[in-house]
């Protein structure tokens, strides 16, 4: 049985900042899809042992900020593809930020900038837990994908509300993501 902590540990906060992917769960209301994500680039920023923030850049759906807004509970997690085996998991309660969040600016200015960024995502951590990770298979990362970045680049601001409005207003269960406030 896996480790359990009320906050993240030193070790666990540190084997945080090495790894290149993280994936994120929610779900909600209940009877909806479960969405289950991969997190890339260098979005994520440990703030202290109970709060974790990120970009969450624009992608082909949008499920986690409606999920959260519909129940904030959420759950990170992180794989050791490398040397040391390890499984973290974070759960917690998050808050999805929209552009015209009164909180925008300050969270934005503690992460890096990332062109297409559609909300900030910040999460509360209730819980920690490690296991072993001896079944997660050894990947070495060829770097990151700079596809994303360029495609938000070239569609530019209008461009990207115009991609909201069309593929990120609604969930694959037709929930509103909130998105719609920037348009």
């Amino acid at each position: 049985m896996g480790k359990r902590y009320d906050a993240l540990q030193d070790d666990q906060i540190g084997f945080i900042a090495e790894q290149q992917i993280f994936f994120v769960a929610t779900a909600a209301p209940p009877g909806a899809h479960v969405n289950l994500s991969p997190k890339g680039m260098d979005s994520l920023r440990v703030l202290s042992p109970n709060r974790i923030l990120w970009a969450n850049a624009t992608g082909s759906g949008n499920e986690t900020a409606a999920h959260l807004a519909a129940d904030p509970r959420i759950t990170l997690m992180w794989c050791g593809f490398g040397k040391r085996p390890l499984i973290l998991r974070a759960y917690g309660t998050a808050t999805a930020h929209h552009h015209n969040s009164p909180d925008w600016a300050a969270l934005a200015a503690l992460l890096p900038p990332l062109p297409g960024l559609r909300q900030i995502i910040d999460v509360s951590i209730t819980l920690t837990q490690s296991s072993c990770g001896y079944a997660v298979p050894y990947m070495d990362p060829a770097g990151e994908r700079p596809t994303l970045r360029t495609w938000a680049e070239t569609k530019g601001p209008e461009g990207l509300r115009d991609y909201w409005s069309d593929r990120n207003a609604e969930t694959i269960d037709g929930a509103p993501t909130g998105i719609e406030a920037n348009l």
